[in-house]
């Protein structure tokens, strides 16, 4: 299998870490965050991987290489303005095009879900030009277990399982570039479109290490969880 990492934003919530890398080399748990998505990839049968690059471009090459480290081949294609997550897709076309499947995953995530049952999905429903995953919407907040007017106990950031959340994981046919935009974020161009004439698939995870690396606070949880999670796995 082959698999795109969206890897070109600036990441501004994490700055000053982002100020000299950008957010896929930031570190979580001593390792950056781009290699722990390598390890993970490779556990599940990914060799070759597409960095989709913009931001300290540079760094990425210079931190990655050609993916003889981390026992993979890896490709960059590089976008020279800021085009969006639908924009860097369609921008990596001519490498991705040539696959009959392909995985998507966006720079910032860490997680043990399984990708592969993203393509076995695809190759069960032929209609279907792309897939996404899905986990419960975990909640930010604690939340308080009330009895009349008295608090009677906390669930400290509970999984909310009668909701969905987009995993940022993604399978996605060839054919689907078509929806893709120049430049813009998919999850307003692509998806929607996709959804709306029902090509659009999912696949729901449940009790999976999910976490997407976007603040402070989250690098910090998973710095805190990670140790505990993926080390032994991966």
């Amino acid at each position: 299998m082959i698999a795109a990492i969206l890897a070109g934003g600036f990441g501004k919530r994490l700055r000053p870490f982002t100020e000299d890398v950008p957010k896929p080399l930031v570190q979580v748990a001593g390792e950056a965050i781009i290699d722990w998505q390598i390890k993970w990839l490779k556990k599940h049968g990914v060799r070759e991987l597409v960095i989709l690059a913009g931001y300290k471009k540079e760094k990425l090459i210079e931190h990655l290489g050609s993916g003889g480290r981390h026992g993979v081949k890896i490709t960059y294609v590089i976008e020279d303005e800021p085009l969006g997550t639908g924009g860097a897709i369609k921008n990596a076309e001519h490498v991705l095009s040539k696959n009959d499947v392909f995985i998507v995953v966006n720079g910032d995530i860490l997680t043990n879900l399984d990708p592969k049952k993203l393509v076995v999905k695809l190759e069960e429903d032929r209609k279907l030009l792309g897939v996404i995953a899905s986990i419960p919407l975990p909640s930010p907040y604690g939340v308080l277990k009330i009895e009349g007017d008295r608090v009677v106990g906390f669930v400290e950031k509970p999984i909310i399982s009668d909701y969905w959340i987009n995993a940022g994981i993604y399978a996605l046919r060839p054919e689907s570039l078509r929806y893709f935009p120049e430049k813009g974020d998919l999850e307003k161009t692509a998806f929607p479109k996709m959804a709306e004439e029902g090509v659009l698939g999912v696949v729901r995870y449940d009790n999976v290490f999910w976490r997407a690396i976007d603040t402070h606070k989250d690098l910090e949880e998973a710095s805190n969880l990670i140790s505990n999670v993926l080390k032994g796995e991966l």
